[in-house]
């Protein structure tokens, strides 16, 4: 990068954690720290939202999954308006009426403390995991433009997120949200505009996208029903709104997001805006990654995207073998430039058959350079196995800082920092706030001072801190970040979602049978989403109805064998 694109990084991110720190004032207790004493505005709540399910990895790997598969990852939000109409009616009034810090202490009051420290559990678990593998993702971006190992970027970021958010609470957590979803919306409206300038003379908005479209990059939705198919309107409908329902309704990171609105009405307001904004900017944002392939048709991309990993094999006793890889892919390239400069022309003459035989050609084309792509894949995991195959995470990444202007591409860089950041930090704060609240204070140190309790606060999140660091190390092994996130996710979401559902409407199940219906479904989901036997959104809507039909039966066996025994409270 440019000596201006640092500044303009380093003023960006400096600037905005400075600002979230003045404006969260001192914390002198604990509802000040977790909850910002629920004092926000409904566009507050709506941002903070936003910013804490768009972290890093949204914008560094969505657009490279657009790139890769296309468009259809956007149907995994199609379930989300849906859940906020049902979170707006049923979550949001409760929780705020008990006045709790966290979700899981709702249901203590319904089930039993073993109930509530379960799903606290299985959140921290699932959580801890996730914000391991946000970390991970800006720490791609200083190890690219540094190239250097990922272990120091890793650390360095993780580090700063710690100081501000121990610093600063949630309050400092919602103000430097506030910031970054403005600058994150003008920058990716920004990123969108030059993608489709720097294409050819001749070649338009139009034409990437018809051209993406012939080459399977334009698949936004898919009728088909299959339970293997990761992305479908069903999925994305059915298994999405149970994920999404979840996420926002139970996950400690999004309730303690909504909690800290002033009333009922601006939680719910907040979160209809989440419901209304998210699906079209998901949209544009994996557009943009279309847009970056149509652009990587006329000009060469890299054989592999990930800069680290082609400086090791160049390193090594294969270099001379991946040279020669790379010498074949320029030639296929050259010819795949033909073919796509064949299919605009086709496109212009609007004839059928001439459309259908480019089309063809350039399928043809595209398929002999991904061919040396894969062999030269395959030389870097013969040159080591643990090497990072999976380069997805990096193609918006090397477009950005190849070919957009000074200026622009540090404002970029610090859009996917802070998006980071403002997730990773709304993370840590929900795992402090549920160690805290869910088990410290519960359990063991039930009675302290409220000085005694944000000491635990900010020790938590130190703690938490470090250990998603330690997780962060590992993230490399998990492929593309934005599908990982949502994998692990679904293994524990539909669970937690289930023990919700039986408190809030099944009102004759007690405590016991909800905790042993948990456990058993986990373990069900588990065994399904390991051995890969249904595609993982379903596991949301199995977990869901599985917590369900467990707790009722066991239920019932024990009415019988204890008549006098009384349902939960």
């Amino acid at each position: 990068m440019s000596l201006i694109d640092w500044i303009v990084l380093g003023l960006t991110l400096f600037g905005i954690v400075g600002y979230g720190i003045y404006k969260s004032g001192s914390n002198k207790n604990i509802d000040q720290f977790l909850m910002g004493n629920r004092s926000l505005p409904w566009y507050h709540v709506g941002l903070s939202v936003m910013a804490t399910q768009a972290s890093a990895i949204t914008f560094l790997s969505a657009p490279g999954q657009a790139y890769s598969d296309g468009m259809s990852f956007v149907q995994f939000y199609f379930g989300l308006p849906l859940a906020m109409i049902v979170l707006c009616i049923t979550f949001v009034p409760i929780f705020h009426r008990l006045k709790v810090f966290t979700a899981y202490e709702f249901l203590e009051q319904r089930f039993d403390l073993k109930t509530r420290a379960l799903t606290s559990f299985l959140f921290l678990v699932q959580r801890g995991l996730s914000t391991g593998v946000t970390i991970y993702a800006p720490s791609i971006i200083l190890s690219t433009i540094l190239n250097i190992n990922t272990v120091y970027t890793t650390l360095f970021i993780g580090g700063l997120v710690i100081f501000y958010t121990v610093y600063g609470g949630s309050k400092a957590v919602s103000y430097t949200q506030l910031l970054q979803m403005s600058i994150i919306f003008a920058g990716m409206f920004m990123a969108g505009i030059l993608v489709v300038s720097l294409l050819p003379a001749g070649v338009g908005f139009t034409h990437a996208l018809k051209m993406a479209g012939k080459l399977g990059r334009m698949n936004v939705i898919d009728w088909k029903f299959d339970l293997s198919n990761r992305y479908n309107i069903w999925s994305g409908v059915i298994g999405g709104f149970f994920l999404q329902l979840s996420y926002f309704g139970t996950d400690q990171s999004q309730v303690g997001r909504y909690l800290t609105g002033s009333s009922v009405g601006q939680s719910r307001l907040g979160l209809i805006m989440n419901g209304l904004i998210k699906i079209p900017m998901q949209f544009m944002i994996l557009l943009i990654g279309v847009l970056v392939f149509a652009f990587y048709q006329f000009n060469r991309p890299p054989i592999f995207f990930n800069n680290y990993e082609v400086s090791k094999i160049k390193q090594s006793g294969y270099a001379n073998q991946y040279n020669q890889l790379d010498k074949q892919y320029t030639t296929a390239f050259e010819q795949r430039k033909t073919k796509a400069n064949d299919l605009i022309k086709a496109l212009d003459s609007k004839d059928v058959a001439q459309i259908d035989n480019a089309q063809q050609a350039l399928k043809q084309a595209d398929k002999q350079a991904g061919g040396i792509r894969k062999q030269a894949i395959g030389l870097m995991r013969k040159n080591n196995a643990n090497a990072d195959s999976n380069d997805t995470n990096y193609v918006f990444l090397t477009f950005v800082t190849q070919y957009l202007p000074k200026g622009l591409v540090g404002l970029l860089i610090a859009i996917i920092f802070l998006a980071s950041m403002g997730s990773t930090a709304s993370a840590l704060n929900s795992l402090a706030s549920t160690s805290v609240v869910d088990i410290y204070k519960r359990i063991i140190n039930p009675g302290a001072s409220e000085k005694n309790y944000l000491n635990a606060s900010r020790l938590a999140t130190i703690f938490w801190g470090v250990i998603c660091i330690g997780m962060a190390l590992y993230a490399n092994r998990v492929g593309n970040l934005l599908e990982a996130v949502n994998q692990l996710g679904s293994y524990i979401y539909g669970t937690i979602l289930g023990v919700f559902v039986v408190a809030f409407y099944l009102r004759k199940i007690n405590g016991t049978s909800v905790f042993i219906g948990a456990i058993i479904t986990e373990c069900i989901i588990l065994y399904l989403g390991l051995n890969k036997i249904v595609a993982y959104l379903w596991l949301n809507a199995i977990g869901c109805m599985l917590v369900i039909v467990v707790a009722f039966i066991i239920n019932k066996i024990i009415q019988q064998k204890s008549p006098a025994v009384e349902p939960g409270v």
